[in-house]
């Protein structure tokens, strides 16, 4: 994009945001210092990219600091040697987004299409029994990534929005009435949130939302409190996409049995970061979306126990779902081709398990490891080196008092600096250094509202990223605010 372009866009979308905070009395300049601040802005970027021209670029060669998983995997992203417009390399910081794909992936995608492709279940050709074959396998590559009973446990969708709305349209329709409560938290994304209202609407239900303790984790205390004996379902974060806890799962299943509640986790920020066994976890169902785990876009997955899922009626109609159609009525598959209408996603499901096997030949344990040292260097850097800095979420450099050991947080850091808006923040990181970080509010808008602000930046590692990066992103940082902070 024309530095001419950007800077316009980022002056429209910088005004719109200040005057909202102007507006809830949270203005931190006057109104008319940042018009004359914006007058100057185009230009004062375009002189900025120029001298940015002339630099060279980050290396990418590795250094003895970087750490062996990620001098061992990088060179299996290619686009991570990629540039952007202005021939700056880019550093690639929002992985709780998505993550970036390995070759092995990218080609299981490929040599479908080129090798193995038909429909599924349905033909007794060559083409097809292959298909089939991989989507299957697949299954149980997944089945296996997350140490389940058995691959009938595995229900691919769309993405992990699709597998909460499934749980919302299958299990709450049968289960939920009028009356009954749904606990949910305050740091859920949207996708924990939006298919249980609707289902509360529909059903006369109640929802509960549970806070945050001292240190921004889910208050315990009280969801022992909130769950009763009306409460049929709680539904929480595995781990957060903003505030990186991780959630006391074996308190959580021990509160909502004892009640006999059905227990949901949202394991898209656990599952491509550290081991998960749902049999050891004790939920009900969790759901996870590939293309966080080095996986392609439009393939999820819903794991729920078999008996649970044999009792669930079906959401979607049509064709692969059914055992037989009649005139007057279907019977239908078990699960999990009952939860399968259509054709499937089969490419994207065959990459989805080159993902599985990407990921296990590591280890999880092992990329749990070097994600938490990470990230803890991100967020010991980040408070060392930028003044007026809020992180959201526990410090992974303070003991937990209740485990005896440092908070477990993810490699991601969402934060706010006082006076400068995160949004701005993250379109000069990115036009300026080539640092790709995310801004807005995550899919977390009740969140952000807990924690009273609009929205926050966020910069999140994955197991291709360096110290490198780090070091790279926070220098990066420092001339961003050193921008904001020069006199007009």
């Amino acid at each position: 994009m024309a530095a001419n372009s950007s800077s316009v866009l980022a002056r429209a979308r910088y005004a719109q945001q200040q005057q909202q905070l102007s507006t809830s009395g949270r203005a931190t300049e006057d109104a008319r210092q940042r018009r004359r601040h914006h007058r100057h802005h185009r230009e004062r970027i375009g002189n900025a990219k120029r001298r940015m021209m002339t630099k060279v670029c980050s290396s990418t060669t590795k250094t003895d600091d970087d750490d062996d998983l990620s001098a061992e995997v990088r060179g299996d992203f290619p686009i991570l040697d990629s540039t952007n417009d202005a021939g700056m390399r880019i550093v690639y910081l929002d992985s709780a987004a998505t993550s970036q794909k390995p070759k092995e992936v990218l080609e299981a995608h490929a040599d479908f299409y080129s090798q193995s492709n038909a429909n599924v279940h349905r033909g007794v050709h060559h083409l097809s029994a292959r298909a089939t074959e991989l989507y299957e396998q697949s299954r149980a590559k997944v089945a296996a990534f997350i140490h389940a009973k058995t691959d009938r446990e595995i229900v691919f969708t769309r993405n992990a929005s699709e597998a909460l709305n499934l749980i919302a349209n299958t299990w709450g329709e049968k289960n939920v009435e009028e009356g009954d409560e749904i606990v949910l938290s305050v740091a859920e994304h949207h996708s924990n949130i939006v298919p249980w209202q609707l289902l509360a609407e529909r059903k006369g239900a109640v929802l509960k939302f549970i806070g945050l303790d001292e240190n921004e984790c889910l208050n315990m205390d009280e969801l022992e409190r909130t769950v009763n004996e009306r409460t049929k379902l709680v539904s929480l974060p595995h781990v957060s996409n903003v505030l990186g806890f991780t959630s006391d799962v074996e308190r959580i299943v021990k509160t909502a049995k004892s009640v006999n509640a059905t227990v949901v986790l949202d394991a898209c920020q656990s599952v491509p970061h550290m081991p998960v066994d749902v049999q050891a976890l004790g939920a009900d169902f969790i759901v996870a979306s590939g293309h966080k785990m080095c996986g392609p876009t439009g393939i999820g997955f819903l794991w729920g126990k078999y008996d649970v899922l044999s009792e669930m009626p079906p959401w979607m109609g049509g064709g692969e779902m059914i055992q037989d159609v009649y005139l007057e009525k279907s019977t239908y598959a078990p699960p999990p081709g009952r939860f399968e209408a259509g054709t499937p996603a089969i490419a994207e499901a065959v990459a989805l398990g080159a993902a599985c096997d990407y990921l296990s030949k590591i280890g999880m344990d092992r990329v749990h490891e070097f994600e938490l040292e990470l990230g803890a260097y991100l967020y010991s850097e980040l408070v060392d080196n930028i003044p007026n800095i809020r992180i959201y979420g526990p410090n992974p450099l303070k003991t937990n008092p209740k485990t005896g050991k440092n908070f477990e947080r993810a490699s991601l850091a969402a934060f706010n600096v006082d006076g400068v808006n995160c949004s701005d923040i993250c379109t000069l990181l990115d036009q300026l250094h080539g640092v790709g970080c995310r801004s807005g509010h995550h899919c977390t808008q009740p969140l952000h509202r807990h924690l009273d602000v609009l929205g926050s930046a966020r910069a999140s590692l994955y197991i291709y990223n360096t110290k490198q990066d780090v070091d790279a992103f926070i220098a990066a940082l420092k001339e961003v605010l050193q921008f904001f902070a020069e006199p007009i």
